[in-house]
């Protein structure tokens, strides 16, 4: 499975061969370094790391330091790793002439963290009831939680208020509308997940 790291620059919309809006998320993939080869008598398993996003020096470690001088390259923020069918040598560049537009591909993100959220919010409860009949504080609440002395407690996995988003979504077989080699951008059509600057990774 190949692929590319790559940065959500934003949305925009583009009108397609038939005159159809389309809504589009903007990606900038690449290019990636390759910092490291897997090897299956070293490693277990086979795999090219890849490197994006140059980062300054103050700001790295010693051993991430050592690391990408081995191949020469400088500090980068975002490390990932994909297995390629071709072999990849370390120093190698992956670009975004690995897609091709009217290609299907998956982008993994990471949800915007929305804090810790109540029952309506998070699960898209209705409240309980009106305020009538004395009820003048329910409207969100999330009502019973389960039975009495039997079993005496809550059940696991209960819907219940807690802290949402902030999770790894991995958005299958989505279009790529368009390709612009020279820039290191691609537009896929429709959304993902992650705010604008957050790191992706595009899966063929």
């Amino acid at each position: 499975m190949s692929g590319i790291i790559g940065k959500k620059i934003g949305m925009t919309s583009v009108f397609g061969a038939n005159g159809k809006y389309i809504p589009c998320t903007i990606i900038e993939a690449g290019p990636c370094v390759v910092t490291q080869v897997k090897t299956l008598e070293k490693d277990g398993y086979t795999a090219a790391q890849l490197a994006f996003d140059d980062k300054k020096e103050k700001h790295t470690s010693g051993a991430m330091k050592g690391h990408f001088q081995k191949t020469n390259t400088t500090p980068k923020r975002k490390l990932a790793e994909f297995d390629f069918e071709e072999p990849k040598n370390p120093g190698d560049l992956v670009t975004v002439d690995l897609f091709s537009e009217g290609e299907f591909v998956d982008v993994v993100g990471t949800s915007k963290g929305k804090g810790f959220q109540g029952v309506v919010k998070r699960h898209g409860f209705s409240g309980v009831g009106g305020q009538t009949h004395g009820q003048h504080d329910r409207q969100r609440a999330p009502g019973s939680l389960g039975a009495s002395s039997f079993p005496a407690r809550v059940f696991k996995g209960m819907k219940m208020a807690g802290r949402m988003g902030g999770d790894r979504i991995k958005t299958r077989n989505i279009t790529i509308i368009k390709v612009f080699p020279e820039k290191n951008l691609i537009l896929v059509k429709g959304s993902v997940a992650g705010a604008k600057g957050s790191y992706l990774l595009i899966e063929k």
